[in-house]
């Protein structure tokens, strides 16, 4: 698993969790400001991830070798937001792509008449087509 697949993976397990356990998450005493973002704690969600991501427990030796700070590390796995905040602006992609794709004009379905047009071409006159350039006679 490359890095990229790990955050994604860590954070779409991260916020599921979230959503699954919001109503008493939002009360626990876990909460913190970091740089201005209100957020679980490092350590709460770091806990929290080496239940939910199998990979990860193996990776935190190596994590905690380039840094000691929960924060950095969290940072640095992608999860260092407002995980309800997150999940209101995926909720408002999500329904802007369910209305981008009700706006989209499909060809009719197969079981729908397809009636074609009656005015006849003459076949004379598609066989004296010249094409596009003539030459002088």
């Amino acid at each position: 698993m490359n890095t990229q697949e790990l955050r994604q993976s860590v954070k779409t397990k991260w916020l599921d969790y979230y959503q699954e356990n919001r109503p008493w998450l939002d009360r626990l005493a876990v909460w913190i400001n970091h740089k201005g973002l209100r957020r679980p704690s490092s350590s709460f969600i770091l806990a929290t991830l080496s239940v939910l991501e199998p990979q990860l427990p193996f990776m935190f030796p190596i994590m905690v070798e380039l840094s000691n700070d929960p924060d950095r590390i969290v940072a640095a796995l992608g999860l260092n937001f407002n995980p309800a905040k997150e999940l209101e602006a995926l909720a408002k992609a999500e329904t802007v792509e369910q209305t981008a794709v009700k706006e989209v004009k499909l060809l009719p379905s197969p079981a729908t008449e397809f009636n074609p047009p009656t005015k006849r071409i003459s076949i004379r006159a598609d066989e004296e087509c010249q094409g596009g350039y003539r030459s002088p006679r």
